[in-house]
């Protein structure tokens, strides 16, 4: 192992790329990519993506297309939005198409509308990594599939689509211990207001103060759900706005 690489092997650690990602991420941009991947290859897929949100995404993209299809559409797929666009517009075209074709229909359209939202848009923010449910799932599945999560990703809320992804409602997990494992999802799911990926951040606003809620669903026009904004990710005016990252 040659002398730069040796020196960063014990620097590229995963308490370090959570801690400081930006300068893990410039640091590895300096190296070839197959060195990149000779570091990265032991983390785990929550630092891949701490790492790939703030790489250049040309670099990103150079490094993401030679990890396992499944183990790069995964990374993909929970990358900030504007990131994740740049990366996918990165790509070849015949890898485009083969990651594509893993990923969420869904997701793929949110990508490739990315570049029409507006300069504050919900689309910017929100998060594509969510849990989904089936309204004909019981709640007994539901409470399993919980446990199997991380304690950091268990959700504040569930949302409930039927089995074409169109929102029906959403669920919480604190409210699960109200009724009987046997019922189905469909019978105690609430209503929810949704946002589009389109919308100001203004009118995100407006809906959150509306409906009192913490988290809401991101519907596309199908009203399909393509992702889920927490109030807390809408940033302060002053923030840099999404036309301005995607266009850097």
């Amino acid at each position: 192992m040659n002398s730069p690489i040796h020196a960063l092997a014990s620097l590229v650690t995963e308490k370090f790329i959570l801690a400081a990602p930006g300068k893990a991420a410039a640091a590895l941009e300096t190296l070839a990519t197959h060195e990149v991947l000779q570091l990265i290859s032991p983390l785990k897929a929550q630092t891949l993506i701490a790492l790939f949100n703030v790489m250049e995404p040309a670099k990103a993209a150079a490094v993401l297309r030679r990890l396992p299809i499944r183990q790069s559409s995964y990374v993909l797929s929970r990358l900030e939005v504007p990131q994740a666009a740049k990366l996918m517009a990165s790509f070849s075209g015949p890898y485009r198409a083969r990651i594509c074709a893993v990923l969420d229909p869904s997701f793929v359209r949110v990508l490739e509308g990315a570049s029409s939202f507006g300069e504050d848009a919900v689309g910017s923010v929100m998060q594509t990594d969510f849990v989904s449910v089936r309204t004909d799932m019981k709640l007994s599945q539901l409470i399993e599939r919980l446990k199997n999560l991380p304690r950091k990703k268990i959700p504040a809320l569930c949302v409930v689509c039927d089995k074409e992804g169109v929102l029906k409602g959403v669920i919480a997990p604190a409210e699960l211990a109200f009724y009987a494992p046997g019922s189905v999802v469909g019978s105690v799911m609430n209503p929810s207001a949704a946002l589009r990926p389109q919308d100001s951040f203004a009118r995100a606003r407006e809906v959150f103060a509306e409906t009192e809620s913490e988290v809401l669903p991101v519907v596309n026009e199908q009203q399909i759900c393509v992702g889920v904004l927490q109030r807390a990710r809408i940033p302060a005016e002053d923030k840099k706005s999404f036309w301005q990252k995607i266009t850097r």
